[in-house]
């Protein structure tokens, strides 16, 4: 118990007793602050002058532990602001070079994702006649002719030459040999229409460059009728297309006057070869 009691006073009494160093030490809001050297030797001093004090005062007590200060002097001044020249580039620029050469061009770049589709722009304005085009090429070949005189057969093969002249386009039928010529390729359409004779045989033959095609024949009879053969042929250029009547074999005709035609042959073209 008397340990504790001791202790208790010796802490009491160091809180009660004045410290003449911190007094000292204290600094002056007015004034710098000390050297950090001049403030040691000092306060060193203070804590002598203190013990010789306790040592004198407190004779016949028990030894207490001696108070300590917990503040540590400064150890070092404020430093002093630093000045840092500060250089104005824009007087030290200088002229402006001479451009230079063109770098090589870069590798290209991934290619990005397709954009939303924009809005319909206004219409713009009617623009200018274009140059004229070239004129289509048509091609056309036609004929048709007629008959106004009978005809009796003989001992050789006759051509059947025409006297009425109802179309003749280009003149690709020619009325003086009866023969229609093929200017233009492609595919014609051909037809006779002939009056047989009474108590005559009727014998008549489409030529096509001297070979037999179609036959327009009639038997004998007591009377006339009309008889027709038509026929759809591929020409190339040159070609050659007309009408025969059969040599005198067997008595053989075909009727017509001068007051009304019974004789036609006709044709023209369906589809000219160079077309697709």
């Amino acid at each position: 118990m008397e340990g504790l009691w001791a202790l208790r006073v010796l802490l009491l009494s160091c809180l009660l007793l004045p410290n003449p160093v911190c007094s000292q030490t204290s600094p002056n809001p007015g004034q710098h602050p000390a050297d950090p050297e001049e403030v040691s030797s000092k306060h060193q001093a203070a804590r002598a002058t203190q013990e010789q004090k306790d040592s004198g005062a407190q004779e016949g007590l028990p030894p207490r532990p001696h108070c300590v200060r917990c503040c540590e002097p400064p150890e070092h001044r404020f430093p002093y602001p630093q000045y840092q020249p500060q250089i104005n580039m824009t007087i030290l620029k200088g002229e402006k070079g001479e451009r230079g050469e063109r770098g090589m061009q870069g590798k290209f770049g991934k290619t990005g994702v397709a954009g939303s589709r924009g809005q319909t722009g206004p219409k713009g304005q009617k623009g200018s006649a274009g140059a004229p085009g070239e004129r289509c090429k048509s091609h056309y070949a036609a004929f048709s002719v007629g008959r106004k005189k009978p005809l009796h057969s003989n001992d050789y093969y006759q051509t059947l030459i025409f006297d009425t002249e109802f179309v003749n386009l280009y003149d690709h039928f020619n009325m003086f040999t009866g023969k229609f010529y093929c200017y233009i390729p492609g595919i014609y359409y051909f037809s006779l229409n002939v009056h047989t004779w009474n108590q005559k045989e009727t014998y008549l033959h489409i030529m096509h460059n001297g070979a037999e095609v179609v036959i327009l024949y009639a038997q004998v009879s007591d009377r006339s009728i009309m008889q027709s053969q038509s026929v759809m042929l591929e020409l190339r250029e040159q070609d050659e297309v007309w009408v025969r009547l059969y040599k005198g074999e067997r008595e053989n005709a075909v009727f017509s006057d001068e007051y009304d035609t019974y004789i036609t042959f006709s044709g023209h073209l369906i589809k000219y070869s160079g077309d697709p």
